[in-house]
C-alpha cells in the first residue's frame, strides 16, 4: 500500500534522502528541525508525530518542501528557521551575520568560568556578530556587565534583536571597528573624546576582567569548503590577512590596554593556529598563554593573562 505523500514520516524521509545526496552531514536532524519550524513543535515532538502517523495539511507540506529545497541548495539551516541555539539561548540570525557554532560555546565557558571568580565581572566581546558570547556571559553570570562591539551594520542589527531579548539591560552593544580600540588610537581618544565606540570603551581601560572574542581568523587564501560557510557567512567575519591573525594581533594590543591586572583574554581560532597565537601573545607581554582543545580534541581556543601588576 502506497504511503500517504502528506504523511510527516514520508516527508521527513524524502527530505533526509535529498539532504544526504548533497552531502549535508546531519540530514535527518535538519529535516526534523525544518518540520519543527513549520509546525511550531520541538524536534522530539516531530519525531513522535511521525511515529504516530501524523499527516500535514497541503499548505504545511508545501512550505516544508520549499524549505527543504532551499536547504538542499546549502542555504544554512539557521537562515531558514531564523534561529540558532547557543548554550542556554536561542538567538535570531539570518543573512549578514555569522551563525554561531557549537564549538564557540567553549569560548563562552572559559569566559564565564573566569567571570565567576572576580568581584567586578566586567567583560568585553569584540567582533560580537550575533551577540552570542556577550549574551551567554550576561545570561550565566548575573552580576556581569558586558560591552559588545561589532563592525558590520548587518550583524549589528541581528545582535541588537538578540540583546533586546536576552541582554537584561546589562549588555551594551556598540557599532564600531575593533581597530579603533588599538592601544595608540584608544589612548589618543582618551585625550580628545574619539569616536562613539572609543568614547564608551576608553573609560574601561584597566577595569575589564575578561576580553573574549571569536574574531575572523581564516587566512585570506583558505576559502572554506562548506557552501554554508563559503557562500553565506559574511566575509568580514571570516578572513583576516595572509595568516588569519591580523585581527588577533590587534586584539592582543587592545586587551593589554583594557584588561585589569591578571585579566583573561580568550580567543577562538583554527586548530592549526594555537602555537602561532601563543608566540605572538608572549611577544606582546601576555602571561600563561595556553591553548585548549574542544570536545573533539581539536585546538580551538587560546587564553592568556595580563600582568598581575601593570608593567
Amino acid at each position: 500500500m502506497a504511503q500517504d505523500p502528506l504523511s510527516l514520516q514520508h516527508l521527513l524521509a524524502q527530505l533526509s534522502e535529498a539532504f544526504q545526496a548533497v552531502g549535508i552531514a546531519t540530514p535527518e536532524a535538519d529535516a526534523e528541525l525544518l518540520a519543527g519550524h513549520v509546525l511550531g513543535e520541538s524536534r522530539g515532538r516531530v519525531q513522535a508525530l511521525a511515529i504516530m502517523g501524523r499527516a500535514l495539511d497541503p499548505a504545511d507540506a508545501s512550505r516544508l518542501l520549499a524549505l527543504g529545497e532551499d536547504r538542499a541548495s546549502r542555504v544554512p539551516l539557521q537562515h531558514l528557521t531564523g534561529r540558532a541555539p547557543f548554550r542556554q539561548l536561542e538567538l535570531r540570525v539570518g543573512p549578514g551575520v555569522f551563525v554561531p557554532r557549537p564549538e564557540t560555546e567553549m569560548i563562552a565557558q572559559l569566559a564565564i568560568d573566569e567571570l565567576n571568580t572576580v568581584p567586578d565581572p566586567i567583560a568585553l566581546d569584540l567582533c560580537t556578530g550575533s551577540g552570542a558570547i556577550a549574551l551567554a556571559m550576561a545570561n550565566e553570570v548575573p552580576e556581569a556587565r558586558v560591552w559588545a562591539v561589532e563592525k558590520s551594520p548587518d550583524a549589528h542589527a541581528w545582535a541588537g534583536l538578540n540583546v533586546a531579548t536576552w541582554g537584561d539591560d546589562r549588555v551594551t552593544l556598540l557599532l564600531g571597528d575593533v581597530t579603533d580600540l588599538d592601544a595608540p588610537a584608544l589612548k589618543a581618544a582618551q585625550l580628545d573624546g574619539g569616536n562613539a565606540v572609543q568614547s564608551v570603551i576608553a573609560p574601561l581601560a584597566g577595569k575589564v576582567a575578561v576580553l573574549a572574542s571569536n574574531p575572523p581568523y581564516i587566512p585570506s587564501a583558505a576559502v572554506p569548503v562548506d557552501p554554508e560557510v563559503r557562500d553565506h557567512d559574511p566575509e568580514l567575519a571570516l578572513y583576516s590577512g595572509d595568516d588569519g591573525l591580523d585581527l588577533i594581533r590587534v586584539l592582543s594590543r587592545v586587551g593589554l590596554h583594557l584588561l585589569a591586572p591578571g585579566g583573561l583574554l580568550v580567543l577562538e581560532h583554527t586548530e592549526q593556529q594555537g602555537a602561532a597565537i601563543r608566540r605572538l601573545l608572549e611577544r606582546d607581554g601576555w602571561h600563561a598563554a595556553r591553548t585548549h582543545p574542544d570536545l573533539t580534541g581539536r585546538e580551538r581556543a587560546t587564553t592568556a593573562r595580563s600582568a598581575a601588576e601593570p608593567e
